[in-house]
């Protein structure tokens, strides 16, 4: 077996492991978990350090398990938490996870026929007919209180300034630990892997199969790091909230940019983790960048990376079209392939106006569109004065004093993009 332990660590993927993790990874193909909590219909970014885990493990001929946490997801893991969460009703969980499980499967192939096919379970198929009491007998009594006590997750929460910690999430990291010993024995799981965070719940998991799988029970657990940015803040926001994996929640153009617009300090890093580069090819490119810093080299191929990887090569074209539209040289008929939702991701933020279709029906002289009918400048004068100076663009095209603004010059039969100079530009909403 080729070493993932080791391909982990190069790539910054790597925390820590229990004893003997990396010697069963080398000795034979090992079934490992990752769980997925559904506290959302979809995943965002910060889950994709766990996403490239179990896709490295499938690749280094490992079978990787993804589990959704139907049933934890009920209760809410406290981990990094100051207070409790809200509990889901049951349709929005099953929404949840119904959106959680289409993300995971754009990722891994659940209908392969390989023999380390990956796998995906709901641990709420095995939790929902167990009753407290059984659990309480079977569970409850092999992990004692104050073992539970000493968890980072529980001390923080009851040694806090909050509300402290309800019996429902205390229970938490014995429902975790039950679904490694219920894979253990199912599945022959031997591994739990999980962000750093997760190192306590996943230790109660290796301490359950050990107490309850008999003598030659075994169980192994591995962590990657907490992904931080440069300086320190939270990884996986933008300006704008969370960064998802799913289109209706975050356009193909704006995860593009969250990437081309990662410092160089960030960039270097986040190659090796959200990227399945070589190493080689990697140093090479960090070389490259410092020759030339200002060329981005770096961003731009992580951006293209991820967004094939989460996308495809199709949307990372349109992305790559819609940047340049804002940033590049493009034409009126680059505009006009721009879908509307992402056209007003291009133009976020850029000032607009609204005028009738019907003012357009005759045409509108582009003097009174710039002034009267928009305030884009102030005077009849300045507009023509930026006209004379052949600075002004519609549609991306330079335009004279005699230019006539019509129907056919709309985008999307609604938009018209007005420019002065190479920064200055202005949407025109056509209703």
């Amino acid at each position: 077996m080729k070493n993932l332990v080791e391909e982990l660590k190069w790539r910054g993927l790597y925390h820590d492991s229990m004893p003997g993790t990396e010697e069963q990874l080398l000795k034979e193909v090992t079934t490992a978990y990752i769980g997925f909590d559904p506290t959302a219909d979809s995943l965002h970014i910060g889950s994709m350090v766990q996403i490239i885990l179990l896709v490295h493990l499938k690749n280094f001929g490992h079978q990787p398990i993804a589990l959704v946490g139907g049933a934890t997801g009920m209760i809410g893991d406290p981990s990094g938490k100051s207070d409790e969460r809200n509990l889901l009703n049951e349709e929005t969980l099953a929404k949840n996870v119904a959106g959680i499980k289409s993300v995971l499967s754009r990722f891994l192939d659940f209908n392969s026929a390989d023999k380390n096919a990956p796998v995906m379970v709901n641990n709420y198929d095995w939790m929902k007919e167990f009753s407290f009491i059984d659990f309480a007998r079977e569970v409850g009594k092999r992990i004692t209180v104050n073992y539970m006590m000493a968890k980072d997750s529980v001390k923080k929460r009851l040694s806090g300034e909050g509300e402290g910690m309800s019996f429902t999430e205390f229970t938490y990291q014995l429902i975790q630990g039950y679904d490694f010993y219920h894979l253990y024995k199912n599945n022959n799981c031997l591994l739990q892997m999980g962000g750093s965070d997760q190192w306590g719940n996943i230790t109660t998991g290796t301490e359950l199969v050990r107490r309850m799988g008999g003598e030659s029970a075994k169980a192994f657990a591995l962590t990657t790091p907490l992904i931080t940015k440069a300086d320190g803040s939270k990884f996986g926001k933008s300006e704008g909230g969370n960064v998802w994996l799913d289109t209706d929640k975050t356009s193909v153009y704006k995860f593009y940019q969250f990437w081309v617009n990662a410092t160089d300090v960030d960039a270097e890093k986040y190659i090796k983790i959200f990227t399945f580069l070589e190493k080689e090819e990697i140093d090479a490119l960090i070389e490259e960048h410092k020759t030339a810093p200002h060329l981005r080299v770096l961003q731009k191929k992580l951006a293209e990376e991820i967004t094939i990887f989460v996308h495809s090569k199709e949307e990372l074209e349109k992305a790559i079209q819609a940047s340049n539209i804002l940033f590049g040289n493009s034409t009126a008929e680059d505009l006009k392939q721009l879908d509307e939702a992402t056209f007003l991701e291009v133009f976020d933020g850029v000032p607009q106006a609204e005028i009738a279709k019907a003012d357009l029906e005759n045409g509108l002289e582009i003097v009174t569109v710039l002034n009267e009918k928009t305030g884009f400048f102030k005077s009849n004068g300045e507009a023509r004065r930026a006209l004379t100076a052949n600075s002004i663009s519609v549609n991306r095209e330079k335009i004279k004093e005699d230019f006539v603004l019509t129907a056919n010059d709309l985008i999307n039969n609604q938009f018209v993009l007005l420019q002065s100079g190479k920064k200055n530009y202005f949407v025109i909403r056509v209703k």
